[in-house]
């Protein structure tokens, strides 16, 4: 493990203790092998003058909920020392009675809630104190012979607490084992299954000491576990800990169509448990799929996670996925799961949903599951951790272990799991779950645009997305790679003409998020104006095979995925043209009303499956770019009419937005239109030709 301490950066905060801590606590932050997702914490203890001019020993922790990778001076919170000490004392209060004090205790009520082990801070006499989870130490830990082999390897050098959840009791055990220690003795301490800490009377002396006895840790399990790594394509890439990573693809996986059909009828068993709609993204690393074919995998997954800090996220254990029968191995996770329940809660709790949030798929890698990017991004990092943790220890030989993955108890992953602290974090998790699910309807949900490079289609592209989508764009133009550039957003270049390369990018989209559940078919060309008379064979052949052919083909590629999928939607990007056809429009106006004719067919044979199928016809939209001057001029002229009187030529007298388009393709897709199929609704200001 590279130390990164810089002496010319942690110059410039020579005279700013607090932005020191900053500095060090994102040295740790950044390095995923030791800090996940917001765990571990820092702190710092220092004088500070109160509004009386009184002289008071302050801890600065970190604030719940903050990240050591992008953590600032406001993510730390101040607390008076001196209550922290004597609430350590006491025998026995609530951990709900311990953040009460503590919230009592903070010298500026405005920061963040301090940690829930802000009182371990506390009661360690040294100035600086830096906490993690680090992969290598807390897999030690997580074997039979865990307490013997950190003494092997640390000797005198590191106090060692066995397993305590987190909370006062963890605190008043270490002041126990403690009274008569003398702290000066130790560089740092191991929390057994948990973590380990390392504190100094400076900053470069804490952290320097957390690398230094993390890279012990490493370099034994390096020596000492026989995971082979012959088979690695080499080191996993690294991963920003600032930002939640997609699954990294690799060129050469491939699923074929059965398969893609089961990750997407996976996705739809586990979202169904939950009771909303969840992403399945599937890492085939060669890490993971090495661990998905153990075969021993189902017994070894399933022991628990590297520490119970990670249950909030993961739960206690993956679902195996039977590869004859998934939706069944995913309804006996769920059985297994509320049975895990009773037989552990004291009738006190409430129990979650029985979805799990990881499973492996034996053959093919593990899956994580999450209602957005976010959270499928932060179990999926976690996993694969996890993974390389249980494989470290399973294969751990030497003179006094022979390794095996053995992480706390059953009854410690309840504890942990229902703890009273982080019941309260997820009544707020769903009460803000719930919030954000009034303003983004679509959260957990997979949708395809077509022609979604400009114009209507990403105009519709960034409505789903805003609304809690995440989007798939298919365009010819290379530049949609770039264009679709948010989180939550995959630009795939696709000539919706190339049959191969329509069914490559369903396959894709299936393969990066586990399934469809909206398809827009919005590609299109509006072809110059031409009399039948006049027409030229390619004008017409061109126009029928993007406005007729293409979107019959990406409908009939994506069927299978929309049938598992969650309400499945389909709209069709019709026109005015279909009910109001105009003199020189035929190559426009025939394959749109052939479109709109696949759509009422359609509508009819995917009704049975729970798919609605409805077309928009839309006019007069001129902020796209189908709409050039020279398309505007022939236009108008055609009717005899000024580019302005051809723009206002609706009865409303208004030309309409895309994102007004985007609107109604929203609506539609959605609960508004839940019961409604075959329907054309037209978008055009009022047609007179029309009504």
């Amino acid at each position: 493990m590279k130390n990164l301490w810089d002496p010319k950066v942690a110059l410039q905060f020579e005279e700013n203790t607090l932005q020191l801590r900053v500095y060090t606590s994102r040295l740790l932050g950044q390095n995923s092998d030791l800090v996940l997702h917001g765990g571990g914490n820092t702190s710092v203890k220092l004088q500070q003058a109160n509004l009386f001019g009184e002289e008071e020993d302050i801890l600065y922790v970190k604030g719940s909920g903050n990240n050591l990778a992008t953590i600032d001076a406001d993510g730390f919170t101040p607390l008076l020392l001196k209550t922290l000490r004597k609430l350590a004392e006491l025998e026995n209060i609530s951990d709900a009675e311990m953040i009460r004090q503590q919230q009592m205790a903070m010298s500026n009520p405005d920061a963040p809630n301090p940690s829930v082990e802000a009182l371990l801070h506390a009661i360690i006499p040294f100035t600086w104190i830096d906490h993690t989870h680090a992969d290598a130490v807390v897999t030690l830990t997580n074997t039979p012979d865990g307490n013997e082999l950190i003494r092997k390897i640390y000797g005198e050098r590191l106090l060692v607490i066995p397993y305590v959840m987190p909370g006062f009791k963890l605190a008043r055990k270490v002041v126990e084992i403690t009274k008569q220690v003398d702290w000066r003795k130790f560089e740092g301490m191991v929390l057994l299954n948990h973590g380990i800490f390392s504190f100094g009377d400076t900053a470069r002396e804490s952290y320097g000491r957390m690398i230094e006895l993390v890279s012990m840790a490493e370099n034994y399990l390096a020596k000492n576990s026989t995971v082979s790594k012959t088979t690695a394509k080499g080191p996993l890439p690294e991963m920003n800990a600032n930002e939640p990573q997609s699954i990294r693809l690799d060129p050469d996986y491939f699923l074929g169509k059965e398969e893609l059909l089961k990750l997407a009828c996976i996705r739809r068993k586990v979202s169904e448990i939950r009771g909303s709609a969840m992403l399945a993204q599937l890492n085939f690393g060669t890490e993971a799929c090495t661990f998905a074919n153990l075969t021993n995998v189902k017994e070894i997954a399933t022991r628990g996670p590297i520490t119970s800090d990670h249950l909030i996220r993961t739960k206690p254990a993956p679902a195996i996925i039977d590869l004859e029968n998934p939706q069944q191995s995913l309804d006996n996770f769920s059985a297994a799961y509320e049975a895990y329940f009773e037989r552990n809660t004291n009738g006190e709790q409430r129990c979650l949903d029985s979805a799990p949030r990881w499973a492996v798929w034996p053959g093919h890698g593990t899956v994580a599951f999450g209602d957005d990017l976010t959270e499928s991004g932060i179990i999926s990092d976690i996993v694969e951790h996890t993974v390389k943790a249980i494989q470290l220890a399973e294969n751990l030989v030497g003179e006094r272990s022979s390794g095996g993955w053995q992480p706390v108890s059953e009854e410690h992953l309840f504890e942990a799991e229902y703890w009273e602290l982080q019941q309260a974090k997820l009544k707020q998790k769903i009460i803000h779950q719930e919030e954000q699910k009034a303003i983004q309807e679509f959260q957990g949900k997979i949708a395809i645009v077509s022609g979604a490079a400009s114009g209507i289609g990403l105009a519709c592209a960034r409505e789903l997305l805003s609304q809690g989508a995440v989007v798939v764009g298919l365009d010819v133009n290379p530049e949609i790679t770039t264009i679709f550039c948010e989180s939550g957003m995959l630009g795939l270049q696709c000539d919706v003409t190339d049959q191969k390369a329509v069914l490559d990018a369903v396959a894709e989209a299936v393969r990066q998020f586990g399934g469809i559940d909206i398809l827009v078919l919005n590609a299109g060309t509006f072809p110059a104006g031409q009399t039948i008379e006049e027409m030229d064979e390619r004008t017409w052949t061109r126009s029928l095979e993007i406005n007729l052919t293409a979107p019959q083909q990406l409908l009939q590629a994506c069927v299978p995925f929309l049938k598992e999928g969650l309400d499945p939607a389909v709209v069709f990007m019709a026109s005015r043209n279909v009910p109001a056809p105009g003199a020189g429009a035929s190559a426009y106006s025939v394959p749109k009303a052939g479109q709109t004719q696949l759509a009422r067919i359609a509508a009819l044979e995917l009704g049975k499956f729970g798919i609605r199928v409805n077309i928009l016809h839309p006019d007069c939209v001129y902020d796209t770019g189908l709409w050039t001057p020279d398309a505007l001029e022939r236009s108008a002229k055609r009717y005899g009419l000024t580019v302005e009187q051809y723009k206002s030529r609706n009865i409303l007298k208004i030309d309409v937005k895309t994102k007004e388009v985007a609107r109604m393709v929203c609506a539609m897709v959605g609960a508004v239109f839940a019961k409604t199929t075959g329907a054309q609704i037209p978008i055009d200001g009022g047609s007179e030709r029309v009504i």
